[in-house]
């Protein structure tokens, strides 16, 4: 694990597929981490703002044609009531994210991204928005929006038609990244493990695309099995292959925002503090109002109460203090990035 920077695919196999290797590569990934941000933990207030999508991905629990799903669309200002109310908890970032619902234009989200900068100087604001114009993430952009998070979900063309109806563009999706890179936005990328059909090699075809696109944050987690989808019978993704993946992310990106996300911690009660250890430094405690976090159900049992919750902040603080770490209370950008600028290498 000398040289980090020139890791084949034969390693890369040996690395994803075979889980003795799991410890060393933790403790290699925890050390880089340390070394770029400390012991920090970034928090980030996480507003699932509706459930309703128009896409029907086929392992989506809120796929447009699930008729089971109760479906919710916050209002423009229920969404900026919660980002006050994230504020007063101490949130400095707040992630909107939600089907792509076409209920809302451009305009609704330039408003809630401006009223928040206003209210609020030391915020950034990601958005997880899905596909969209070129034309509609400038104007994202110049309303004030900082981050944008769009998983590629997988770098084959074969295996995305496989994941996705005709309906969804392998290379419009691929095509967006690059866009709001150009655009300026700090990136999100990303991919589940495990989805159904997925090999080894798609897998790394995954890692070789992120190297290109260089993004600022990377989002990967187990897949899991949702009822009323196709993939429903399909077996959840391995936990410990996860886990491996966080630090190899984590040892070919060492400044990139990596999260320990919700899925872990469903498919394990200490999932989150796992893959913290495992090279994560991002968390995203859930800010949507309580009588709707259920039902943004992309996934069977996903958790949405205890640590994973905003009001449980000092809980989540605690719980990651007895690991060694530490939640930060800034906005939390990559290492790289120049706020004058807004740009990040």
């Amino acid at each position: 694990m000398n040289n980090i920077k020139n890791i084949g695919d034969k390693t890369l196999k040996k690395w994803i597929e075979d889980d003795k290797y799991r410890k060393n590569l933790a403790i290699k990934a925890d050390q880089i981490r340390r070394e770029v941000y400390g012991d920090k933990v970034f928090v980030r207030g996480l507003i699932e703002f509706s459930n309703i999508c128009k896409n029907s991905c086929y392992y989506c629990g809120i796929r447009a044609e699930n008729t089971k799903v109760k479906r919710y669309r916050l209002s423009v200002d229920e969404i900026i009531q919660r980002a006050r109310f994230g504020y007063d908890l101490g949130f400095r970032t707040f992630v909107l994210q939600g089907g792509e619902d076409i209920g809302f234009r451009d305009d609704d989200f330039i408003k809630i991204i401006k009223d928040i900068k206003d209210l609020y100087s030391d915020v950034a604001i990601t958005l997880s928005l899905g596909v969209r114009s070129k034309e509609s993430y400038k104007k994202l952009f110049e309303a004030g929006a900082d981050r944008y998070l769009l998983r590629q979900e997988t770098s084959d063309k074969d295996h995305y038609r496989a994941l996705h109806p005709e309906s969804m563009g392998f290379e419009q999706r691929r095509r967006a990244l690059w866009d709001l890179k150009e655009i300026g936005f700090q990136v999100g990328g990303g991919f589940m493990v495990d989805s159904p059909y997925q090999t080894t090699e798609m897998i790394i075809k995954d890692i070789r695309f992120l190297q290109e696109l260089n993004p600022a944050m990377i989002g990967i987690g187990p897949f899991l099995s949702s009822k009323n989808t196709p993939f429903s019978s399909f077996p959840n993704g391995s936990y410990t292959k996860t886990l491996r993946l966080i630090s190899i992310l984590r040892i070919l990106f060492p400044k990139a925002l990596i999260p320990a996300t919700t899925a872990l911690g469903t498919i394990r009660p200490q999932g989150r503090e796992e893959g913290l250890k495992a090279g994560a430094n991002v968390l995203m405690p859930n800010l949507s109002p309580k009588d709707v976090r259920g039902a943004y159900s992309l996934y069977d049992n996903k958790l949405y109460t205890g640590t994973e919750s905003a009001e449980e902040r000092d809980l989540l603080s605690e719980k990651i203090e007895k690991i060694g770490y530490r939640l930060a209370v800034d906005r939390g950008d990559v290492i790289s990035y120049n706020k004058k600028t807004r740009r990040y290498d």
